[in-house]
């Protein structure tokens, strides 16, 4: 996986939307949003349950209408494209039934029977790292090499943008952290991805920008590193300090902004957290204070997406 440093080079769109709108008779769920992806990257969209997430992948790949707007897809609007299209995508749907008579190669083979040029089934099989159960039949994978199976159906016809929706759910954390690296493994075949995911550290590991839609709006979008404003928000300094120490006796400004907290521990939002931790260590040598459980966080990716769904559920 690569780290924030290192993001995918993104050249030209892979999907580019414009005014998107949906609506179900008087109930908009899309709003007018606008969407753009550079070919080879990873695309995270983020949302509540209701949001529109789901309806606006649904007109991306092709299978639900849309009101208003103009929707390219891999050069294509969905909603006229034919078969040689729908070849260079490929779906990872939240849920998908397996035949339980076939093997993992025996269905592998047949869905690269579909494909014009698909790639090949072995080679496809250890990608998702499902060489050792090749011949196993579905039934008898366990719910992560199901879903690795899923995604080795969708890559068997070797596409250009693979829809990935919800791909971990259900994963206990080594499952997860190994699809991390099989989608991780995709952007280094230079395949784009589309990813709607819960997980908000599985966006923050593997995508390049994300987008936050809610009640049928793009609220923000950004990388994972600048989110609504992550990048330059107040980070939280906390440490415990000894019972015969209280609050009071911090420095001037670090006094002022200390909160103690149930648990014990002692909190202070610094807007320059160097200058904070400079004042604060240099008092605490000085005092001969421990500053027990020292600690430096800004807000995380989860915490900066609650607060951007929380505003627009509870608008000031």
């Amino acid at each position: 996986m690569r780290g924030p440093t290192a993001r995918a080079q993104v050249s030209a769109s892979a999907i580019d939307v414009r005014g998107l709108r949906k609506s179900y008779g008087a109930h908009e769920v899309v709003g007018g949003i606008d969407i753009e992806v550079g070919e080879g990257e990873i695309f995270a969209f983020l949302g509540p349950n209701g949001a529109g997430k789901t309806t606006t992948v649904e007109i991306l790949e092709g299978y639900r209408s849309r009101n208003a707007g103009e929707v390219s897809v891999l050069g294509e609007d969905p909603a006229a494209a034919g078969q040689s299209w729908r070849s260079r995508i490929g779906l990872v749907l939240q849920s998908c039934t397996m035949p339980a008579e076939l093997t993992v190669r025996e269905l592998v083979e047949l869905y690269a029977g579909y494909y014009r040029h698909p790639r090949s089934s072995a080679e496809t099989i250890e990608l998702v790292g499902l060489a050792e159960k090749r011949d196993a039949r579905t039934t008898q994978l366990s719910g992560g090499q199901l879903r690795r199976l899923d995604v080795a159906l969708a890559l068997i016809g070797d596409p250009e943008l693979v829809f990935l929706d919800e791909p971990t759910t259900g994963f206990d954390p080594s499952a997860r952290h190994h699809a991390w690296e099989v989608i991780s493994d995709l952007r280094e075949l230079g395949k784009t991805i589309f990813l709607t995911t819960h997980y908000m550290d599985e966006a923050e590991a593997l995508a390049d920008r994300v987008a936050v839609i809610a009640a049928g709006e793009i609220v923000a979008e950004g990388t994972p590193e600048t989110l609504g404003g992550r990048d330059h928000a107040r980070t939280d300094v906390s440490f415990t300090l000894s019972s015969a120490t209280t609050v009071a006796e911090l420095p001037g400004e670090l006094a002022a902004a200390a909160q103690l907290r149930e648990d014990g521990r002692v909190h202070v939002t610094a807007l320059e957290p160097a200058r904070a931790l400079h004042t604060l260590t240099g008092w605490a040598l000085e005092h001969r204070e421990q500053l027990g459980d020292l600690s430096v966080s800004r807000p995380t990716l989860e915490d900066v997406y609650l607060q951007l769904i929380d505003a627009n559920e509870h608008p000031q």
